[in-house]
């Protein structure tokens, strides 16, 4: 089965599994059409009892989720419809996160491309995440553009990698690869990349298998971690520094050098650092 009424998502069901794919050229980023297309789509898997797995992977070979769409510096009023219902103590993005971290299925990320900031945070909410040697990086950015970030990454790095290489993942702004991701405990393994496919379709098919009930009470004896007060220290935090001049100058600078083009996707470490330079 194939749902159509997605402008960023390519959705197609069978077997009990949802496979998602992340359309939104050029390079995937997480703007309010593809918020609005994910928030849809997992309210409404909530309640279909015949989808038991979802897979996310993306159209673009290069890009995952590169990050929050930066020309929302220029529209402030941009997320205003989707914050009208939002649970209490969240933001948007950490809205999105929360909605994933609860989902009842069981998801997956099939990492061969570059995740950053809210793309990284996006890999971080769910409940596994494989990517593939040679391709995949992952890394928060937010540093380098004057903020912190925002959207659950905080919380969740900390309690995937611990307080250590979460500060460490967060004020160094690098980019991970596969390998580094899984041993620090980012994603749950590294695969070579013409193995990812494969690897995933499997796992995904094996628990899409398994007897009714299983996977409802496994998410319940597994729970996620109750991180509200965490994310409302995060809010603060990042609203703290997205007000300052510097986080302003940097993503206006950001884009004005590249930011969001494949081309300035490629490097955007090395972009922002010679920003800050």
């Amino acid at each position: 089965m194939t749902h159509d009424a997605y402008a960023t998502l390519r959705v197609r069901s069978e077997d009990g599994i949802a496979r998602v794919t992340l359309d939104n050229p050029p390079v995937n980023v997480l703007n309010v059409a593809l918020m609005t297309d994910l928030r849809h789509l997992l309210t409404a898997l909530r309640d279909d009892d015949s989808v038991r797995v979802i897979v996310f992977d993306s159209a673009d070979p290069e890009f995952f989720i590169a990050h929050v769409d930066m020309s929302l510096i220029d529209a402030p009023d941009a997320f205003d419809e989707l914050a009208a219902d939002l649970p209490d103590g969240v933001n948007v993005f950490q809205a999105l996160g929360e909605l994933l971290r609860h989902q009842p299925q069981v998801t997956i990320v099939k990492l061969a491309g570059m995740a950053r900031g809210g793309g990284a945070e996006f890999v971080s909410a769910v409940d596994m995440a494989f990517a593939a040697i040679g391709r995949a990086g992952i890394g928060q950015i937010e540093a380098l553009m004057g903020i912190v970030p925002g959207g659950g990454g905080t919380q969740y790095l900390a309690a995937r990698l611990g307080r250590g290489r979460a500060l460490e993942a967060v004020l160094s702004a690098d980019l991970y690869d596969a390998e580094t991701a899984e041993r620090y405990g980012w994603v749950n393994r590294s695969v070579p990349a013409d193995e990812l496919d494969d690897m995933v379709d499997r796992l995904a098919r094996n628990i899409a298998a398994l007897p009714e009930g299983v996977i409802a009470a496994a998410k319940r004896a597994i729970a996620p971690e109750d991180m509200a007060e965490g994310l409302l220290r995060e809010h603060a935090a990042w609203a703290s520094q997205f007000v300052r001049p510097a986080a302003e100058r940097l993503i206006r600078g950001g884009l004005a050098h590249g930011a969001q083009t494949p081309e300035g996707e490629r490097d955007l470490e090395g972009l922002f650092r010679g920003l800050a330079g």
